[in-house]
């Protein structure tokens, strides 16, 4: 991709929204109804997942008093919904993570499909930040309870500072974290201003941020396409960067800067086939 390289790093210093040139998008009438189709199937595997398997497994890890009955469930239901829904993942950078360190992913968002893609492939045990209407599904928002999804009312500042202390408290016990930092999905193409919650809670805990580039979920399930296009979605780690020492006062917006950077330059490459 080509993009005017001042605008764009003036949009990364500044933190505003970046559109990158429009991959096309445009597919026939015969694959687009197929699109269509596959998209409601994909909600319908939601829909029995939610209804018929979640609240078993609750109930199991409820009688068992296991906190990590759910994981394995739930990692597999987003591993399946994927690949039942058409989609092919890949995954760079995994070599970057230590087997035995907690981090804070911190990612862009673009597609319903990245929240499966951060809880089920990065290897590690992971919690989200999650909008509070995620929480307030019926099943589904009991359920996130128990894999860790906790949720942030932005419009109460009191509130969102609580729920990132209380994600603070998990990521120390041994759980990552990951945060869509844009606060909500993105259009196709584009990169919004991202929020400071996940770094002040990095900074506020001393755990690395590990910026994640996910790539062409937009083709595959873009916001408000109403349609799920069977493709290859890439999810891109890139090397963790330290916090330890760092103040919010200080150092919050270099370290904004320098993540929303290394994922903005990330997007900006064409998806890597090798």
């Amino acid at each position: 991709m080509q993009i005017k390289t001042q605008n764009f790093s003036e949009a990364i210093v500044k933190n505003e929204k970046i559109v990158f040139p429009k991959e096309n998008f445009s597919i026939n009438g015969g694959r687009k109804f197929i699109a269509r189709l596959r998209y409601y199937f994909s909600l319908s595997i939601l829909a029995v997942f939610f209804l018929f398997a979640m609240p078993p497994i609750m109930l199991a890890a409820k009688i068992k008093r296991d906190p990590d009955y759910a994981y394995p469930w739930a990692s597999w239901g987003a591993e399946a919904w994927m690949r039942w829904s058409g989609m092919k993942i890949k995954v760079r950078g995994q070599e970057n993570l230590a087997a035995d360190q907690s981090y804070v992913f911190i990612s862009n968002h673009r597609s319903y499909l990245d929240t499966a893609m951060m809880f089920a492939y990065t290897g590690k045990k992971m919690g989200v930040i999650a909008k509070k209407e995620m929480l307030k599904l019926p099943v589904a928002g009991k359920f996130m309870k128990y894999v860790n999804v906790v949720a942030i009312d932005r419009t109460d500042q009191e509130s969102a500072i609580n729920t990132m202390k209380n994600a603070a408290e998990k990521l120390r016990s041994g759980i990552s974290f990951g945060v869509f930092a844009e606060g909500t999905r993105a259009f196709p193409n584009e990169l919004l201003p991202f929020k400071k919650g996940g770094f002040y809670m990095a900074i506020d805990t001393g755990f690395p941020i590990v910026p994640v580039a996910m790539k062409n979920t937009d083709y595959a399930m873009g916001k408000k396409q109403n349609a799920a296009n069977s493709t290859t979605c890439e999810m891109v780690l890139l090397p963790p960067i330290e916090t330890r020492n760092l103040t919010a006062e200080k150092d919050l917006t270099d370290l904004l800067i320098k993540v929303r950077g290394a994922i903005a330059e990330e997007l900006a490459g064409k998806m890597d086939n090798g």
